[in-house]
């Protein structure tokens, strides 16, 4: 008998060793009256960036409950309640998770149970408080900007400055500290997509999270967008102020080719522009003012236009007098010109000097006519 009971206790701790929870349960807890029978959808962002529903359930007696299988992958989902505002965010991880929250404030709902859903609150607590001090001081701001008072906004600004560094500086602080968690790939994901890093940064600490994690939907995204972001940091390179102008041609309103050495002045305008482009059609009379005033000073001006009808583009260069040399593919973003320039958004522009140096970017009004002052007169 003996012989048995041994093995079969040693069996139990082993078991219970090695066992984990076989499935999910979210408990939510509502206060505030929300009436029995309310909708509560469970549902996930898809690649199409739009909400597509995956599990509904039913608030009875001011609670709700979600059971169900996670994946060993963790995935953030979104609860929605009826017709209340806002929404709760839970990770999807197997144990008993617990969502509390007032019926009108769900995302300040409290969520705990689970290591990813623990981690994901740790987050929210530590950045609730930098994030009420930005509001407080915005809207301090707004009460200086209605008095005028020039003084208190320069205070105020220089104050939301050091909080935008603190929140940048607490959010890469706890990626570094949780490597297991789904919310550090999320955040190394907008830190990445705003800029606010190096891609080789961003390297360094996607390398630092758990197998777990990289491998996650939002993991898996990160190294491509530095791959992204590498290459245009390389093709900004080559139009940053200093560099030699990449050297282009295109077909002119008649047909022809028409290259960029061939219209370079003593100081050349490049314009990236289009007729269907408004900011771009309230500039051209500055630019036509700055031509008339300096072409006979060696100003020339290349409109490059990323229309997508030749007949708009030839109608807005004589409805605007623009009376320089254009050039356009006709293929809107896609037209190899801006491509090579990196444009994503116009009006852009480039001065270059005689030599097709880039010497100045983006001048636009007085700035404009200033900078071509500075050189021909």
């Amino acid at each position: 008998m003996k012989k048995i009971v041994l093995p079969f206790i040693l069996g139990l701790i082993l078991i219970g060793c090695n066992s984990e929870p076989d499935g999910y349960t979210i408990t939510g807890t509502l206060r505030g009256e929300v009436a029995d029978s309310t909708k509560v959808i469970m549902t996930k962002i898809n690649e199409q960036r739009q909400r597509e529903d995956i599990d509904t359930t039913f608030v009875v007696n001011g609670k709700f409950v979600f059971k169900g299988v996670a994946d060993t992958i963790p995935v953030m989902r979104y609860l929605f309640i009826g017709q209340l505002p806002g929404y709760s965010a839970v990770i999807l991880e197997n144990g008993s998770i617990t969502i509390e929250a007032q019926k009108d404030s769900l995302n300040l709902g409290e969520i705990s149970g689970t290591p990813q859903n623990n981690a994901f609150q740790e987050y929210i607590d530590k950045s609730a408080y930098i994030q009420e001090k930005g509001r407080s001081a915005q809207m301090d701001m707004q009460k200086a900007q209605a008095s005028n008072d020039m003084a208190t906004m320069t205070s105020l600004q220089d104050e939301l400055n050091e909080l935008q560094e603190e929140y940048k500086n607490s959010n890469l602080e706890f990626i570094k500290s949780n490597p297991n968690s789904l919310v550090s790939a999320l955040l190394l994901d907008a830190v990445s997509s705003a800029g606010v890093v190096t891609p080789e940064e961003v390297t360094t600490m996607f390398e630092s999270l758990s197998s777990r994690i990289k491998a996650t939907e939002v993991g898996s995204g990160i190294l491509k967008k530095v791959e992204i972001a590498k290459e245009q940091a390389e093709k900004n390179k080559a139009t940053e102020v200093g560099a030699t102008a990449p050297t282009f041609s295109g077909p002119t309103t008649s047909g022809d080719e028409l290259a960029l050495k061939d219209v370079l002045g003593k100081v050349t305008l490049i314009d990236f522009w289009a007729a269907w482009c408004k900011p771009c059609r309230a500039e051209n009379p500055n630019i036509v003012s700055v031509y008339k005033k300096y072409h006979s000073k060696g100003l020339n001006v290349l409109g490059v236009s990323l229309d997508r009808n030749a007949d708009d583009w030839k109608k807005a260069i004589k409805d605007d007098g623009l009376t320089w040399n254009h050039i356009s593919n006709v293929k809107y973003f896609n037209d190899p010109i801006a491509e090579l320039y990196n444009i994503r958004a116009i009006p852009a522009a480039f001065l270059l000097d005689e030599n097709g140096v880039i010497i100045a970017k983006n001048l636009r009004g007085p700035a404009l006519e200033q900078k071509v002052a500075e050189l021909l007169d």
